[in-house]
């Protein structure tokens, strides 16, 4: 089996438009979130959100290209081309009918449906006069498409949706196609724009979103006794995956490598998941066994980390019975704390996270703790509100979806 490694890395999200701004927003402990502008906040009893500030689409590409897409694909362009420049591929030798692209995203254009169905309500009925762009803009699999036609990538290419893991079985996707000698190159990633009437008014009738509009800064509070559900965030996360000899080949700069991943399912609710973590559990053990690693070898869980007070919880319980003592020795932190939850760009985000804390030496906070959760073990080190200086050799990215669905992915310095 082929070795894989990720040579470039890229984002957009609520607290950063760059992979640099990322690592200092996440040393600094900064929030993402605030009150909603691209929505009315007064139609909503949750009036916050984490988005991508002051974004301009036309800042990265043209008005017509922009304007073909929806923002979810757009988020996508621009994560993808600081990956593609990262890794320094504009430059390589490339056998193109060997690079892919495989992209998540669990809800895709959201904004796109939002946008053409009101104009249809405004037109009084009828006859609907769609634009013949809306299918395009909002089927999830179209930024794998886009992406793969800036790049003239011709290889394998579609899209991957499982709710909030979507992103992260991208990446375990790619591993899979590079491992069995299908692809040596593949941008994997994914993006998510739901910060519109539909996403927040749907989350915030599940009871799913915190409610803490006096202060929404301190909204997203992973593992604190008084977490009250997640932050909705958007944006995108990009990385190139590419087997070890053609990195070593054309002499990449590898940032990590992808030693081990597992997928495995609930099995028990829509939305909860399984009160103790069976299938939490279940998939960081199949991971470590994927990776060859002890439990002892992990130095860091960027866990999934939501808010939710169930969430939360039965991750924790899955955390201690795979890892046992070992957990005691490990940084865990949320890094939704500062982003909120891109919902399926946050497992590409938070590999990201885990990249960035292997390079530059740190385990980003937990940001918002303020009472300890009395049902948490206190002896785990959430690393709460401040990071932690740490030569970190390897990390967990764990990311789990409404439907049961649960990934686990395994990076480590080379």
């Amino acid at each position: 089996m082929k070795r894989v490694v990720v040579t470039g890395i890229g984002t957009i999200n609520p607290i950063a438009k760059n992979v640099q701004e990322y690592s200092h927003a996440m040393q600094e402990g900064i929030s993402g979130a605030a009150e909603l502008t691209l929505v009315n906040p007064d139609n909503f009893k949750t009036k916050f959100a984490c988005e991508v500030k002051g974004f301009d689409p036309q800042e990265y590409m043209d008005r017509k290209t922009a304007r073909k897409m929806d923002r979810f694909c757009q988020f996508a362009m621009v994560s993808a081309d600081e990956a593609f420049v990262h890794a320094g591929l504009a430059d390589a030798q490339l056998n193109h009918d060997r690079c892919g692209v495989i992209w998540g995203s669990g809800i895709g254009g959201m904004n796109t449906y939002e946008e053409e169905f009101r104009t249809y309500v405004k037109q009084g009925g009828g006859i609907p006069r769609f634009s013949p762009f809306m299918v395009p803009k909002l089927i999830i699999d179209i930024a794998a498409g886009y992406i793969s036609m800036k790049y003239d990538f011709r290889g394998v290419n579609f899209a991957t949706v499982s709710a909030c893991a979507s992103s992260s079985h991208a990446i375990l996707s790619a591993v899979d196609q590079i491992k069995l000698n299908k692809a040596d190159v593949i941008i994997a990633g994914g993006s998510e724009a739901g910060i519109n009437i539909m996403g927040i008014g749907g989350f915030s009738n599940m009871k799913a979103l915190s409610n803490r509009n006096d202060d929404p800064s301190t909204a997203s509070r992973p593992f604190d006794r008084d977490r009250d559900g997640f932050v909705l965030g958007e944006g995108g996360g990009a990385l190139i995956v590419e087997s070890y000899e053609h990195a070593r080949a054309r002499g990449a700069n590898i940032l990590a490598e992808i030693v081990g991943g597992a997928s495995t399912a609930d099995a028990y609710h829509l939305t909860a998941p399984h009160p103790e973590g069976r299938g939490a559990a279940a998939v960081m053990k199949l991971a470590l066994q994927d990776a060859g690693m002890d439990k002892e070898d992990v130095d860091y869980i960027n866990v999934h980390g939501t808010s939710t007070p169930l969430g939360d919880k039965a991750e924790v319980l899955a955390i201690q019975k795979v890892f046992g003592e070992a957990a005691y020795q490990m940084n865990i932190s949320s890094t939704k704390s500062m982003t909120g939850h891109l919902l399926g760009g946050a497992g590409a985000i938070e590999a990201i996270a885990g990249i960035v804390a292997l390079t530059d030496g740190f385990v980003p906070p937990t940001i918002n703790h303020f009472e300890d959760d009395p049902e948490l073990d206190k002896r785990l080190n959430f690393t709460f509100n401040t990071p932690q200086q740490r030569e970190l050799q390897s990390f967990v990215s764990n990311t789990f979806g409404f439907g049961g669905h649960n990934t686990s992915v395994i990076m480590k310095k080379i």
